[in-house]
């Protein structure tokens, strides 16, 4: 009987260490070797100031950014594929719109229209009465998988990224695991109506703003943990660099105030197990083929930093609590409030803006403080 026990313990083993091993699995890693992760400290000391963020709920979820038309109305929208607009003081949010995708980014047009990317359907316009209509759903004969976020420059240029050419958003954890450039940062005209691939090479192409001059737009570039800038004109004009690099966690979206600077969200702090498991792709096939809740999954933890036009940190606002709120996808700055997006809450967030005369040292880096 024990023989008998003994044989079917270790064919068992057999068995789990071939499937773990050997059994087929749809991601093709690449080996990366990400640079050490950057303390809490310093700059990105941690603090609780996000924790004054109010909920402005929605009957819905994850609603990933925010949008303001000309009256100041509030809009968002969920993951059923509706778009929510509320009163300008936050209340009474009713249904404006439904793309029968998934809106992900929002920003409006100098006509009025809300231009949404669309994670299933692609780049939309959405008219004042709520009616949509599909603007471009490929480049260069690649059909877009997963439309993330987008901002619309002066002359009407809509810049946006399509986060991954392989996998849709249902598929995330996917496209992070394997850790190949298959997101691209574009371009539509709505004149010629014509889309142009501006890069090619990034890792989960992710949040959009374009520089209050116009003269360059940034881009996230989600799983390599950095911010890239892309030249609109000038001697750079056509190229891109780093904007800011090795950051303490994911970005995901980012907005310009229209001013002096970028608000970006880290959607998640940096895990250090998957940062472990980046250089060796045979052991993320492996983690690929366990349960989800052994692979590395999102955490709730609140992080916001506001950045110069050069791409140094300038505010830095966290929120460690368990009831804080998570996730937060997006930040838009209006009329003396922060208007946070996030993929864990029903709500959008609100907070109040404090100007920098009257923050604490956590939230400003050294140069600011003197």
């Amino acid at each position: 009987m024990k023989r008998t026990l003994l044989r079917i313990a270790l064919a068992a083993i057999v068995l789990l260490l071939a499937y773990l091993l050997l059994w087929p699995v749809p991601i093709n890693p690449a080996a990366w070797t990400p640079p050490t992760a950057p303390e809490l400290t310093g700059q990105y000391a941690q603090n609780s100031d996000l924790a004054k963020t109010e909920r402005l709920k929605i009957d819905g979820f994850a609603p990933e950014d925010v949008a303001f038309d000309s009256q100041d109305r509030i809009y968002c929208g969920d993951d059923l594929g509706r778009i929510w607009r509320f009163q300008p003081d936050g209340t009474n949010p009713q249904l404006f719109a439904n793309t029968k995708g998934r809106p992900l980014g929002l920003v409006f047009d100098h006509d009025g229209n809300l231009i949404v990317a669309d994670a299933l359907i692609g780049l939309m316009s959405i008219s004042p009465d709520g009616k949509g209509s599909v603007l471009s759903t490929s480049a260069d004969g690649v059909p877009f998988r997963c439309t993330n976020d987008l901002d619309v420059a002066s002359d009407g240029t809509i810049y946006f990224t399509d986060a991954s050419s392989k996998y849709p958003l249902t598929q995330l954890k996917a496209d992070v695991l394997e850790h190949q450039p298959n997101g691209r940062f574009l371009a539509y005209d709505p004149r010629t109506k014509q889309t142009r691939v501006l890069l090619n090479d990034l890792y989960f192409a992710n949040g959009v703003a374009v520089s209050p001059d116009q003269t360059f737009v940034l881009v996230n570039d989600t799983s390599a943990y950095r911010v890239r800038r892309y030249w609109l004109s000038g001697p750079k004009q056509g190229q891109s660099d780093v904007f800011i690099d090795n950051l303490p966690g994911f970005p995901d979206g980012i907005s310009s105030n229209g001013r002096d600077v970028f608000w970006l969200a880290l959607v998640n702090r940096r895990d250090a197990a998957l940062d472990y498991m980046l250089p060796h792709p045979f052991m993320r096939k492996m983690v690929w083929r366990l349960p989800s809740f052994m692979q590395p999954n999102m955490k709730r933890y609140a992080f916001v930093l506001a950045l110069d036009m050069n791409g140094h940190v300038v505010r830095n606002l966290q929120d460690p609590s368990p009831q804080c709120f998570a996730q937060i996808a997006n930040v838009v700055e209006h009329k003396g409030n922060l208007y946070f997006g996030s993929i864990g809450e029903s709500a959008i967030g609100r907070m109040t803006l404090q100007p920098a005369s009257q923050l604490p040292a956590s939230q400003l880096r050294a140069s600011d403080t003197r």
